[in-house]
């Protein structure tokens, strides 16, 4: 017996994002968070068309949207401000704009408010986790009173009262890059901390006061006398960072007089309030191991990302979307643990491929060297003309793709250059039978969905494997080309207990040709709508039978998944 089925440490966006997506399908669970307020300051100002699609499936994405500075330019500019490359990326594989910037504090209220929906989930603020034991059926997890850390700026404050225990099946460490869990374990973090210095400076224009028209887009300021970052955000918020030379203190920079002295290079001081002056360094590293047991890290407390991308908690929701869907279809459903290992495995490259490209940025953007930087610049300004490259650049097509590494995911091996097994599917508009667009994932649910090319997935499907994809709540889905509905006599085209859309845009039909599901064919989509795997017309029953050995589940699942 437990008391929860999952225990989450941690009420940043990772946890919050985690503990919607397990709410979402009835699982419960007890969100310990160590302060006991708010926090209600900024730091991650991004989230990309990956985090917004995470966001839809949490149900909370378009409300967040409304709340976000969208399809903003992103360039590197030199001293003067004359950009030295602008980077458009107005295209929308995955449903969502690429570029969205947003002030956190609404993120993070948006996304505590929306567990209110889920009478299974418990937050409790000012408890911290102090130990946890495990064993072969659940965690015993020790938790008391506290009076915070002040998000980091003191030692945690022990509160009055007594240790309380809880027991869960899991416990999920989304504590942060000070993590008691991850200390608790035992697990080291490898990589660099960098010892470079920057000062942030988050302003909001006082009332009735345009103070940011004029820096509409967000800048990379290539100056090797003082590299800047300059970011745009909703309502009247915007932020600057400004790295430190080596013979500047943090008490310097954080001088009231320095930080004005700074941002009046760009904004009128007297139009805006400092919320926020904190001079910070970064580190660049990842966890040992990320799971051990029936303990695992997400997050800040498995791998830490300088900011200079913005994929830190972008890298942290990603996590929560490929843990939420395998820790559910355990509890509820009785797959093996052993379907755990694949998070590491799945996760771990593309939060190191994150990092890695952030160093590189960094290295980039900041060089004090003007030597370096002019040619820098010349060669950048070379490269934009190249065909083929000058297009690559702008398009930031060096960011890490969706796309699993071959043999480390869980589905069916890829086939090909080509293949989409362990690749995420793409989000186009589809259009329902009466119409209406709508986004795909609207259509296919919190849960796994087969695809069919142009027919019901259960008229090639045998009863038995229907049954089994049943037993885990799988939508079925016929995805028409344009054109290309049944037409006819009265009743043509009725279909009880599937879901059909009609491709109008063609990028679905595109995608399913590609991956070898041609008329006839099916695709079977994970709940984080990775591709599990690819059936040719006439061999769906070899693809089921294949899920359900790798998921390991029983012949009747213990419980029916509850998706509000």
């Amino acid at each position: 017996m437990t008391d929860y089925d999952v225990v989450v440490a941690g009420l940043g966006p990772t946890g919050l994002t985690l503990a919607n997506l397990l709410g979402r399908r009835g699982v419960r669970v007890l969100v310990l968070e160590r302060e006991p307020e708010y926090y209600g300051l900024a730091r991650a100002v991004y989230t990309d068309d990956e985090g917004m699609r995470i966001f839809q499936s949490a149900g909370a994405a378009d409300e967040l949207a409304a709340q976000m500075n969208h399809d903003s330019t992103v360039q590197w500019v030199r001293r003067d401000g004359r950009p030295l490359a602008q980077f458009h990326q107005m295209a929308r594989p995955l449903g969502w704009p690429v570029v969205n910037f947003l002030y956190q504090p609404y993120l993070e209220t948006t996304l505590e408010r929306a567990l209110s929906r889920y009478p299974e989930v418990h937050v409790r603020r000012g408890r911290e986790v102090v130990g946890f034991e495990q064993d072969a059926t659940g965690v015993e997890i020790e938790h008391h009173a506290s009076g915070g850390s002040g998000y980091g700026t003191r030692a945690s404050e022990s509160g009055p009262g007594a240790v309380e225990r809880v027991r869960a099946q899991f416990l999920i460490g989304c504590d942060g890059g000070r993590s008691v869990v991850r200390t608790h374990l035992g697990i080291a973090m490898s990589g660099t901390s960098y010892p470079e210095r920057w000062l942030v400076v988050d302003l909001k224009a006082r009332a009735g006061v345009d103070a940011f028209r004029h820096l509409p887009y967000f800048d990379f300021v290539c100056d090797p006398a003082l590299p800047i970052v300059s970011c745009p955000q909703p309502d009247g918020h915007h932020r600057f960072e400004f790295m430190l030379r080596e013979t500047q203190s943090k008490e310097e920079m954080e001088d009231p007089d320095t930080v004005r002295g700074h941002i009046s290079r760009f904004v009128d001081p007297d139009e805006v309030e400092v919320l926020r002056k904190l001079v910070y360094t970064f580190n660049a590293v990842v966890a040992d191991r990320w799971r051990i047991g029936r303990v695992l890290l997400a997050g800040d407390a498995a791998h830490m990302t300088p900011q200079f991308v913005g994929q830190g908690m972008n890298s942290g929701v990603r996590d929560a979307d490929n843990l939420a869907w395998k820790l559910a279809t355990i509890i509820e459903h009785g797959a093996a643990q052993s379907i755990l290992d694949s998070y590491e495995t799945e996760r771990r490259p593309h939060a190191k491929a994150m990092i890695d490209l952030s160093v590189l940025m960094k290295n980039f953007v900041s060089m004090s060297n003007p030597v370096a930087a002019a040619v820098r610049d010349t060669a950048i300004v070379s490269a934009l003309r190249v065909p083929g490259l000058g297009g690559w650049i702008k398009a930031a097509k060096m960011k890490p793709a969706p796309r699993f590494r071959r043999g480390a995911y869980l589905g069916l091996p890829r086939r090909g250059w080509a293949g989409i097994e362990g690749t995420l599917a793409p989000q186009p508009q589809v259009r329902t039978y009466d119409g209406r667009h709508c986004r795909l994932d609207d259509v296919l649910g919190p849960g796994f969905a087969v695809l069919g090319a142009g027919v019901d997935p259960r008229t090639v499907l045998a009863d038995d494997d229907q049954a089994v994809l049943r037993a885990l709540g799988t939508r079925f889905v016929t995805v028409y080309p344009v054109g290309g509905r049944p037409q006819g006599r009265p009743g043509d085209g009725r279909q009880a207990g599937v879901a059909d859309v009609e491709d109008h845009t063609g990028v679905l039909t595109r995608w399913l040709r590609r991956g070898g599901a041609g008329r006839g064919g099916l695709v079977l989509l994970r709940p984080d709508r990775y591709v599990f795997g690819v059936a040719a017309p006439g061999h769906g029953g070899a693809l089921v039978a294949r899920w359900h050995r790798q998921l390991a589940l029983p012949a009747v699942a213990p419980r029916s998944q509850e998706v509000r």
